[in-house]
């Protein structure tokens, strides 16, 4: 045994001269061996940072069935020459507020003349919102009126834009007044706006599927100067984005079902 420690103690300083060799293996252990020939960059602090996370134990690493992976949390600074992040957050909780603007303008329970004010009318001119065009008022609790004696030309096309409003309204003209009863309520109405409530949230998702999809594209042009890994968590995070906002519309669209149907 101390012929050994002797001889390990002889070896000691050309042991040192490898101790670079031995913490880089140390380091590659840590976050993978990509990382440690990554360059002083922004991209690279960008990857560093989403990568040091404590190691996870054999045990904590199997995933329950639907469970999902550890988040992504990119400095947003550090990647401002491929992608601005807060731009995109931005663009992405618009479209829940206009959901939102939605569901206030078109899914009453009881019609009320403000919910006719911003239905959609297509004229010769372009489109235009009914109350532009027209002074609605409401002349009882069952009736709705829309007069439309600055724009007599436009009456037939406000007719349709009500009667396709999806409000489940029937309109009628006289002359140069539309007359628009008011439906009761009854449990049809109220499963046809949690339908129109659906159609609202389903046409969300697309506008944030196509600014998803732009937000990638965008990432990708990048890749002849950005690492993979920095595109790959790019990409990742933007997904993640995506997925909070469609939660989000979700949660929404079912107070909103269950305030329709009571």
């Amino acid at each position: 045994m101390s012929i050994v420690l002797r001889q390990m103690y002889q070896l000691g300083p050309s042991l040192y001269k490898f101790r670079p060799l031995f913490m880089r293996s140390a380091v590659e252990n840590r976050v993978g061996p990509a990382a440690v020939f990554l360059n002083n960059c922004k991209q690279c602090g960008a990857l560093l940072e989403s990568l040091s996370r404590p190691l996870a134990t054999k045990k904590a690493k199997v995933k329950t069935k639907g469970q999902q992976g550890p988040r992504v949390n990119i400095n947003a600074a550090l990647v401002e020459d491929i992608i601005d992040l807060n731009k995109l957050k931005q663009d992405m909780l618009e479209i829940i507020d206009n959901l939102k603007d939605d569901y206030g303008k078109n899914l009453n329970i009881r019609t009320s003349p403000g919910a006719l004010d911003h239905i959609a009318v297509t004229t010769n001119d372009g489109k235009f919102p009914l109350n532009h065009l027209g002074q609605i008022s409401l002349k009882s609790p069952q009736l709705i009126l829309v007069d439309m004696m600055s724009f007599p030309e436009a009456t037939m096309a406000a007719t349709k834009a009500i009667r396709e409003s999806g409000m489940n309204l029937n309109p009628e003209v006289d002359g140069t007044v539309i007359r628009v009863p008011i439906p009761k309520v009854t449990r049809e109405h109220r499963e046809n706006l949690a339908k129109l409530a659906k159609h609202f949230t389903n046409k969300s998702k697309e506008s944030l599927r196509k600014i998803r999809t732009n937000a990638v594209a965008q990432v990708k042009k990048s890749k002849d100067s950005t690492s993979e890994d920095t595109i790959r968590l790019l990409e990742k995070q933007i997904q993640q984005m995506a997925d909070d906002v469609a939660a989000d519309m979700d949660k929404q669209l079912m107070a909103k079902t269950k305030e329709l149907l009571g």
